[in-house]
């Protein structure tokens, strides 16, 4: 449904005005979402005296890239990456596994009460994180493992809103294709490996990134649950490097700690549009 009838659409002036809001529009959103990584790289390249002196000038009168050099050795920015990496990386399949099969479970397999064990999860969503930490950093207590990654991991599985697109994913792939596969003899492992899951790269591709982008940039579990300086990721590592590292060269270790989730959105962005797109044609 539009706005503007077909015939007011035909004329120039109508046409005109159109395609001026459309381009102002884009402008801004590209303003307030490429905006900030630009002023970013801008601070990381600029001495510290014009980042006071002269705060919003576009480019710095004498760019010093060598920061990037001085965050990645001096600060150990290349350390606290590979942390930060072997975070996302367990955090990214314990999220994988747990939402592929619950969903997978739920809408596929139905089990006899499937319908009140999904309400249970998403009612989970309901529970504010802090309300919770408690509970939770008393279990890793007791189970021994702080300053493990493992801590980190496994509470990362109970994600309830990467069950539930797995799920509405599930629901709208063919149930034509299951009945066909039992019929041929599969069981319930053959129709996840062979049927599922090769259908499933953009769900996967959507859950991958809301799992890579919340564990990088996640600052309070891993701040709780890891107190060794030596094993702690980025996002810890640089509140604590504020107070040591001049501005100039903290604010490069920011920008090299904002580039890999940015790329990686740039690579798989096709995916994961088609994904958001599949999680609502049911439901």
């Amino acid at each position: 449904m539009s706005l503007i009838s077909h015939v007011e659409e035909r004329r120039p002036a109508v046409r005109a005005a159109v395609r001026t809001i459309q381009w102002l529009t884009l402008a801004v959103l590209l303003l307030i979402g490429i905006g900030p990584l630009y002023m970013t790289v801008k601070g990381a390249v600029s001495p510290a005296t014009d980042l006071i002196a002269k705060p919003l000038e576009l480019w710095p009168g004498d760019p010093r890239p060598e920061n990037f050099g001085t965050a990645w050795n001096d600060l150990g920015i290349g350390h606290y990456l590979l942390n930060t990496v072997q975070v996302v990386g367990g955090s990214w399949a314990v999220q994988i596994i747990v939402a592929i099969t619950a969903g997978y479970s739920l809408s596929v397999l139905k089990p006899a009460l499937g319908k009140l064990i999904y309400g249970a999860i998403l009612a989970t969503m309901f529970v504010p994180y802090t309300v919770s930490m408690t509970s939770l950093f008393l279990t890793i207590i007791d189970l021994g493992l702080v300053d493990s990654y493992w801590s980190i991991w496994l509470p990362a599985g109970a994600s309830a809103f990467n069950v539930l697109l797995a799920k509405r994913f599930f629901d709208a792939l063919p149930p034509e294709l299951f009945a066909a596969a039992r019929v041929d003899g599969a069981n319930s492992w053959q129709l996840l490996t062979r049927i599922v899951l090769p259908m499933s790269r953009p769900i996967l591709a959507v859950i991958s990134l809301i799992a890579i982008m919340h564990s990088w940039k996640d600052f309070i579990w891993p701040l709780v649950a890891i107190t060794d300086p030596d094993k702690q990721p980025i996002s810890v590592a640089l509140a604590t490097l504020a107070d040591q590292a001049p501005q100039d060269v903290l604010i490069a270790s920011m920008a090299l700690a904002l580039a890999p989730p940015v790329l990686l959105f740039l690579v798989f962005q096709k995916y994961v549009v088609a994904g958001l797109g599949f999680t609502g044609v049911k439901g």
